[in-house]
């Protein structure tokens, strides 16, 4: 069992908060149960999962052992775009859950992946996730980068740390938006009373920037491209929610109906810039914007005089 030992440079953040933070890939509630089972000390001596740190305590946290994965591999057809023996980028199809959760325990990208890698997965992401190093929701459509070991997936997710992993998405929002590119830079934390939804919000938020550029506008509507400076939660659906926008489709930050025939946000992860592993080439990819994308720009009428090609 590998230990680590963490120390807390501010006061007042419940414990809990402060391990998520702090441990790359360890979500709270993964934490909440480390601090359960006595894996979390202060001195030797176990703690509580409400606890408040205070700066300069330094917390010992036993990790376990990885578990091999149990997930089952499973024939789904994968639209991969590149791949070689360090990783494998897939155009993830709107629909296709991106790991196995509650109420999705198969038919996800991780299964058609074990299929398709065989044991060539990291186990980094370990049981339920092998090889992901970044998630898109169930109704994002695009591309997904995997590595198929663990050096590479540690040289990626630092890469993703550090910002040097580029994402550039295009979606529809509702409304228009009068600038043709602005910024967004609003902290997003966990929605206070809703647990599955995040916010923007001081308390508790961690950074957030989204850079957007209008592609075109219709009556009602507008067509963007937005490139994630960080990588939260729902952050591009909770950004241009925030400013007034919220994604076409997206019941959840948006209006509570479906429309234009879509019921689930209108966002397409169009490219992936990154340093390869092992090369250390650029590698750029790009993917054209599915079927169902181009039908609902195909819906919005007449584009207005003045919108930038896509």
């Amino acid at each position: 069992m590998a230990t680590v030992n963490l120390e807390a440079a501010i006061d007042g953040v419940r414990l809990d908060v402060f391990l998520a933070e702090k441990l790359e890939g360890c979500s709270r509630s993964a934490v909440q149960k480390l601090i359960e089972q006595g894996c979390v000390t202060l001195g030797g001596a176990p703690v509580q999962k409400n606890r408040r740190v205070a700066a300069g305590e330094v917390y010992t946290v036993s990790l376990p052992e990885p578990v091999p994965t149990k997930t089952e591999a499973q024939a789904i057809a994968l639209d991969v775009v590149y791949e070689d023996n360090d990783v494998i980028v897939v155009n993830k199809p709107r629909g296709m859950v991106v790991h196995p959760a509650p109420g999705h325990p198969d038919g996800t990208l991780v299964n058609a992946l074990l299929y398709h890698c065989g044991d060539s997965l990291s186990g980094i992401g370990g049981e339920i996730r092998p090889g992901i190093v970044h998630r898109i929701d169930k109704d994002t459509s695009g591309l997904v980068i995997a590595a198929k070991n663990d050096a590479a997936h540690a040289a990626l997710s630092a890469q993703l740390k550090s910002r040097s992993l580029s994402r550039v998405y295009e979606a529809v929002a509702i409304g228009t938006i009068k600038n043709d590119t602005g910024t967004i830079d609003a902290p997003i934390g966990r929605h206070p009373t809703d647990r599955k939804r995040q916010t923007v919000t001081e308390k508790n938020g961690r950074p957030a920037v989204t850079h957007y550029e209008v592609l075109g506008r219709y009556a009602g509507y507008t067509h963007v491209r937005c490139r994630l400076e960080t990588g939260r939660t729902h952050q591009i659906r909770v950004h241009l929610a925030y400013i007034g926008h919220p994604l076409l489709g997206d019941l959840v930050y948006g209006r509570k109906k479906p429309e234009k025939g879509l019921a689930g946000q209108c966002l397409h992860a169009r490219e992936l810039k990154f340093i390869h592993p092992a090369t250390g080439r650029e590698i750029h990819l790009e993917t054209p914007l599915p079927d169902y994308f181009v039908q609902v720009l195909s819906r919005l009428g007449p584009k207005e005089s003045g919108s930038r090609a896509p």
